[in-house]
């Protein structure tokens, strides 16, 4: 019986850690921390445990501006369009704008005047409609 218990010491342990421990770095690595305190922040906390800030307050902090959305790549990911599509539908809506505006430029004092008017009208609705109609058929999916 002592024979088997010094094979069983030699062969391997009986006690193993449930999970093991990851090896120390000796560098240090970037975990984020406080921006009021500097202190890190526990995993998957959204405050911090020593003054209570928000984890993204300063993210909150900084104004939306019109540069952002004037960027075409936010632009384009906001609006879930690709190019092609986004350039139809801009040149739609400036058609839709256009079929507005000519009623208020142009005032039909005849009957031959306000047939003009309306043509004029239906010319820049039928365009939007082709652009809004080449927009989605170039959309993605």
């Amino acid at each position: 019986m002592s024979d088997l218990a010094s094979k069983i010491d030699e062969q391997e342990e009986f006690w193993k850690p449930v999970v093991a421990t990851p090896p120390q770095s000796t560098e240090k690595e970037a975990r984020p921390a406080c921006k009021n305190c500097g202190t890190d922040f526990l995993i998957g906390s959204r405050f911090c445990y020593i003054c209570g800030t928000g984890r993204d307050a300063g993210l909150a902090q900084q104004p939306a501006d019109l540069r952002r959305w004037l960027d075409l790549s936010h632009l384009l990911e906001f609006l879930e369009q690709n190019l092609p599509s986004l350039v139809a539908l801009v040149l739609g809506s400036a058609c839709v704008v256009a079929a507005i505006v000519t009623g208020f430029f142009y005032t039909a004092t005849t009957l031959l005047d306000w047939q003009a008017v309306q043509i004029w009208r239906i010319e820049w609705l039928l365009g939007a409609i082709a652009f809004f109609a080449a927009g989605n058929l170039v959309r993605k999916k």
